[in-house]
């Protein structure tokens, strides 16, 4: 039902080849040390024409569909998910808010060194009281002139303090809710922002999370890309990035599996393998078939999606399953491994660590079944009354 063409088929053999022969030695060592992935890497990849699929050819991407980019994107994330987080910047996030409503002064200025490798472009939409409840948002952002002033305090932001530039979700009045509320492009280096310490999260590690504190931030009028009132146009791009986390969790689920598949066939018991036992038999299948359910619901929606954004009901459904099963899967994995499982050794202590991160990160489950209703029904429903 989902063949892949065959230059897919070659682009992927090209991602798997990089991915396996360059990063995932490299995969635990960057997990122990919380290492940042260099921006050497990222622009040997645009090199490669691995970076921005996604984006316009005339500012440095491929101009592929989605799935062309997701594709990619397992590839390296199965070898190590650093090694996948700026294929995943670059195609499924706030790049792509670019491109979809950016200018053509706004993509000139911003997507050509997103496509280059010389910047990752991070969002940032959570505050301490605004998590699921994105539209509590409180960082304002007053228009003086020429420029924008932006005052307040972002925090869970992935990248923080090391992407080179935020997509800062604000309040541009006190009107409630979203209509209230734009997006504005802040350079890290930008006099008024700080950062506080990296968290030390269980996984993640690397991709960088700081809260960000703007004080009297003034940026050009040209970054803002989403005026006031414009919050609803997000959910597009929202769409796309449900798949590329759900991508993510895909491949981790997919490693995971198949690694396992491997060990089951070599580790013997009471004298034989122990995939001999119908107990492990009746675990694997239960790893393969949602492995593969998730797949198809990502595919269906990537393949949906063409060029532009996914259906919103099909991309939280792949995300809402997707989030759910990398946990399951992954914990399968490890009960098979049995104590090796438990070690940073084979590494699938680490997928399971990454795999619960997926499922707070974007909208959880939780907050997915909301939208699946939602766009099923064709109805709103307003959480705070």
């Amino acid at each position: 039902m989902f063949d892949l063409t065959d230059e897919q088929l070659e682009l992927r053999k090209l991602a798997r080849k990089v991915a396996r022969d360059q990063y995932a030695p490299l995969a635990r060592e960057w997990d122990r040390d919380r290492a940042h992935f260099p921006r050497e890497e990222r622009e040997k990849l645009a090199e490669l024409g691995l970076l921005a699929l996604c984006l316009p050819e005339e500012y440095g991407g491929s101009d592929r569909p989605l799935i062309d980019a997701l594709i990619v994107q397992e590839e390296f994330a199965k070898a190590s998910p650093l090694s996948a987080w700026p294929i995943f910047e670059a195609n499924a996030g706030p790049a792509r808010v670019i491109h979809l409503f950016g200018t053509e002064a706004q993509k000139e200025k911003f997507l050509k060194p997103v496509a280059s490798g010389e910047k990752v472009i991070a969002i940032s939409i959570s505050e301490p009281d605004a998590g699921s409840a994105a539209t509590d948002v409180k960082t304002k952002a007053r228009i003086e002139g020429d420029e924008v002033v932006i005052n307040g305090t972002k925090r869970w932001c992935s990248g923080g303090g090391v992407a080179e530039q935020y997509l800062v979700y604000v309040r541009f009045s006190d009107v409630p809710g979203g209509r209230g509320m734009g997006a504005v492009v802040v350079d890290k280096d930008t006099p008024g922002l700080t950062f506080g310490p990296q968290e030390h999260l269980m996984g993640h590690r690397g991709v960088g999370s700081a809260d960000m504190f703007f004080d009297n931030v003034r940026v050009p009028l040209e970054n803002v890309i989403i005026p006031e009132g414009g919050f609803n146009k997000l959910f597009t791009a929202f769409s796309i990035e449900r798949l590329g986390n759900s991508t993510m969790c895909l491949a981790i689920a997919q490693e995971s599996l198949d690694r396992t598949a491997k060990y089951v066939q070599e580790r013997e018991q009471f004298g034989k393998q122990i995939i001999e036992f119908q107990a492990n038999q009746v675990s694997l299948a239960d790893m393969v078939s949602q492995v593969d359910i998730a797949r198809l619901l990502v595919y269906r929606a990537a393949l949906g999606a063409g060029t532009g954004a996914p259906e919103q009901l099909e991309a939280s459904l792949a995300k809402c399953y997707s989030n759910e099963m990398v946990k399951r899967v992954t914990d399968l994995a490890i009960q098979l491994h049995g104590g090796y499982g438990y070690s940073e050794e084979y590494e699938i202590e680490r997928m399971h660590r990454d795999a619960v991160g997926w499922a707070i990160a974007g909208g959880t489950p939780t907050i997915q079944r909301t939208r699946i209703v939602s766009e099923y029904l064709g109805r709103r429903f307003d959480q705070r009354a």
